[in-house]
């Protein structure tokens, strides 16, 4: 397997520090607002990424974090007359129901900022020791330009990064620092109704990268396979947890740094944030289109790109998601019919080959356009097959697993559930069917109009009638 990898800006034979497994920690969400479209491409491509090394046979110990305090928490907390841990549980609530209708998985640990104090405060005492921080006032900063590495990530040189710096803080924070581009470990408390715990250097809160730095060697150790995000956390966000983390363990931190592109609206492509007010949020799109859409949609660029959201595109990824479920249908339909099995040799061949394609595309730092094009050439050899009169019943089970192992690593999953008047429906379209034999056309299409206003698609076919629900 390929990896596009962040750091080193080429791609990188795949090399887990144990074999088999894959230690895993991406950025979750700031937990003071639904998430929008934006956030949930991160949650969504990383997910995709954890599938597919699942698929490829990978155990994979995956962490994303909440972020459940910070100026923006506190901010919104005093906006709502509420407190930042109340703001918190409702959204994190409100996250953990979003991503469920996506079909996200869920990590196998979600560790909050505010759970972890003390570790927090253990490791930036750590760093004051070593000499890679100093306090000031209850505030706590971490010296950047000790850090020999420090803007490797972003690809940034010193003399940029402080004039960037400088043109970024106020007054107050200048005469505070040594040096402009020198960053918060802690924040001392400014007002008294500011959430604050007791530390060595005076009431405060975690800075917003030493939470993550902590969350991912707390759990995942100090060195770990993959560390994922949106590419606007390359910097500061990643640059820091870089600098602090090495310079607490004196190990690599990351091998691999995976960012995600930006889902961007409009005919300009703006970026979508909730700064620029063009956000549309996962609570608010979920009422009006099927999750399964906007997750395939979402899934369906490669994680580097960006997506432009649209209408039309949602409405392309319904079409083909309509074509896949017909065809899962078509094929168990077959499987369950009654005329003999023959071996087809071209068929076989042709399921093998689509794997091999398949793999190929995602190996290629996980390239799903290339393997959604495998996929819908796959279908199309499937459905040809499925119109023979006799078909390789062997192959096509195959073909069923295939498809539908493809279907999960995009978080699909066409389970349609029993209702309780199938009977009544199994009656109706045999009676439909007897009144076709008997071409007593009249009452056939009436039990057929009959069907339709209870949602049941029909569809005649030469090995019989087929029914789903719309």
């Amino acid at each position: 397997m390929k990896v596009f990898n962040t750091l080193t800006r080429k791609k990188e034979e795949f090399k887990p520090l144990v074999a088999g497994k894959v230690s895993m920690y991406v950025c979750g969400p700031t937990v003071y607002n639904y998430i929008h479209i934006g956030n949930a491409r991160s949650v969504i491509a990383f997910d995709t990424i954890r599938r597919y090394f699942e698929y490829r046979g990978y155990d994979v110990k995956y962490v994303s974090n909440f972020t459940d305090v910070d100026d923006k928490m506190i901010n919104e907390a005093r906006k709502e007359h509420t407190t930042v841990a109340e703001l918190a549980e409702r959204y994190i609530k409100a996250f953990i129901e979003d991503t469920e209708a996506l079909n996200i998985q869920p990590a196998a640990l979600h560790p909050r900022a505010t759970h972890e104090i003390k570790e927090i405060i253990g490791f930036v005492q750590d760093l004051i020791d070593k000499g890679y921080a100093y306090e000031v006032d209850g505030d706590v900063y971490y010296r950047a330009r000790k850090f020999p590495n420090y803007g490797q990530l972003s690809d940034q040189n010193i003399a940029e990064l402080e004039e960037g710096a400088s043109e970024h803080i106020n007054e107050e924070e200048q005469n505070k620092k040594e040096d402009p581009i020198d960053f918060a470990l802690w924040k001392a408390q400014k007002e008294d109704d500011e959430i604050a715990w007791n530390s060595p250097w005076g009431k405060g809160r975690p800075g917003w990268h030493i939470e993550c730095s902590v969350m991912s060697t707390t759990y995942l150790g100090d060195t770990i396979d993959i560390h994922g995000g949106g590419q606007d956390l390359e910097f500061p966000h990643h640059e820091n947890e870089i600098a602090q983390s090495e310079a607490k363990t004196g190990k690599k931190f990351v091998n691999y740094w995976m960012h995600n592109g930006f889902v961007t609206v409009g005919k300009k492509q703006e970026k979508m944030s909730k700064s620029l007010h063009n956000f549309v949020t996962v609570h608010d799109i979920l009422k009006q289109i099927d999750p399964q859409v906007l997750r395939f949609y979402m899934s369906s660029v490669q994680y580097r790109r960006p997506i432009n959201y649209s209408k039309d595109g949602l409405k392309q990824a319904e079409t083909v998601l309509k074509r896949y479920q017909n065809t899962l249908r078509n094929l168990e339909a077959r499987l369950q019919d009654e005329t003999d099995s023959l071996e087809d040799s071209i068929l076989r061949d042709n399921l093998t080959q689509a794997k091999a394609e398949f793999i190929e595309a995602m190996d290629d730092d996980f390239n799903v356009q290339n393997a959604l094009s495998v996929m819908y050439d796959f279908t199309s050899t499937l459905n040809t097959h499925l119109q023979e009169d006799k078909v390789d019943k062997p192959a096509l089970k195959r073909a069923k697993k295939i498809l539908i192992d493809w279907l999960e690593i995009f978080g699909v999953n066409f389970n349609e559930n029993q209702a309780e008047d199938d009977t009544d429906i199994e009656k109706m379209i045999s009676e439909r069917d007897a009144a076709r034999k008997n071409k007593d056309w009249a009452e056939s299409d009436r039990l057929r109009d009959r069907l339709q206003a209870r949602g049941i698609v029909i569809e005649d076919t030469p090995q019989g009638t087929r029914w789903h629900r719309a």
